[in-house]
């Protein structure tokens, strides 16, 4: 049995590629429980996609009762939830990607704030719900500081078209997650403004050069930015418009109001990032003001353009 706390369009991918894949899935909805269970799908949030016998849909938390919890709830909103959680044992891993405005934790160690006798980890890497739910390959890092339990879990929740990779680096894991969406809303940004493709892959390259730093300076492993979890979830939400906060990003840069409703953890990210004037983080600093409104993308672009010339 496996338990995902979060109906969202991602939550709802993973429960339905885990019961597909021979798993007894509870999903937990925060409302619409009762319809999406009667309908055999989640009209709303990802349409189309019939759940497998095996997934059922369940509004009360204590329905929950499985060793594996997978959060996939929004990292913003992760506390208000943890804070509704019955106390519980065993593996609570996160789904979420951002850092929490409020405190600065990753989702991960907010989870272990709230939860105390559980284990925690990350499920986190370059994926679409969409794609998981239709069956698509797709592969993910499980990031797991007990590397036994981590192939443990790699195990259970790995499907023939999921595939699980596995990583003790659990920082490294969750700020490639993270930082990805803030350069994701730069990239949109850019093409938004019409700056073109060139601008965008030189946004790319010296964006994983600055997440690589930020990661660096909070204790992850250098080869863990490289891996699925930075690097190719970099590659990913920068050149697609499924991505929101690379939509998002594509809004400001055409100078339109991005859609309020789009949860965008790029943007709480980079003003996050941006408080530490110790380290070097010119993208981060610049998405922060243009999605606060303290800069144009004109602006944003020529003081990253008028940088002093360096050595790559």
């Amino acid at each position: 049995m496996i338990d995902i706390a979060g109906a969202g369009a991602f939550g709802t991918a993973l429960a339905i590629a885990l019961a597909r894949g021979g798993a007894e899935v509870t999903l937990w909805a925060r409302a619409g429980a009762e319809g999406m269970q009667d309908a055999r799908e989640n009209a709303k949030r990802l349409a189309g996609h019939r759940f497998p016998d095996a997934l059922r849909v369940t509004g009360d938390l204590s329905d929950l009762t499985s060793d594996i919890l997978l959060v996939a709830i929004p990292t913003q909103k992760l506390d208000g939830f943890l804070d509704g959680l019955p106390a519980r044992s065993g593996t609570v891993l996160s789904c979420a990607k951002g850092i929490h405005k409020a405190t600065g934790l990753s989702p991960s160690a907010l989870i272990a704030a709230h939860a105390e006798g559980v284990t925690t980890g990350a499920l986190t890497g370059p994926s679409f719900a969409a794609d998981i739910a239709a069956g698509l390959p797709t592969a993910l890092t499980l990031a797991c500081a007990d590397d036994a339990l981590g192939a443990q879990l790699q195990d259970r929740l790995s499907t023939p078209v999921l595939r699980l990779y596995r990583t003790t680096d659990v920082v490294g894991a969750e700020l490639g997650g993270a930082l990805k969406n803030v350069i994701a809303i730069a990239a949109g940004a850019v093409m938004g403004a019409g700056l073109g493709e060139s601008a965008r892959a030189a946004l790319m390259a010296r964006g994983f050069a600055e997440m690589r730093r930020v990661a660096r300076d909070r204790g992850a492993r250098d080869e863990t930015l490289a891996g699925l979890s930075g690097f190719g979830d970099l590659v990913l939400t920068c050149t697609s418009e499924k991505s929101r906060n690379y939509r998002f990003g594509q809004a400001l840069g055409a100078g339109k109001t991005p859609d309020a409703a789009m949860t965008v953890e790029g943007t709480a990210t980079a003003q996050e990032i941006s408080a530490h004037p110790d380290l070097d983080t010119p993208i981060a600093t610049a998405v922060a003001a243009l999605s606060g409104g303290q800069a144009s993308v004109q602006d944003v672009m020529a003081e990253l353009l008028n940088r002093p010339l360096k050595q790559e």
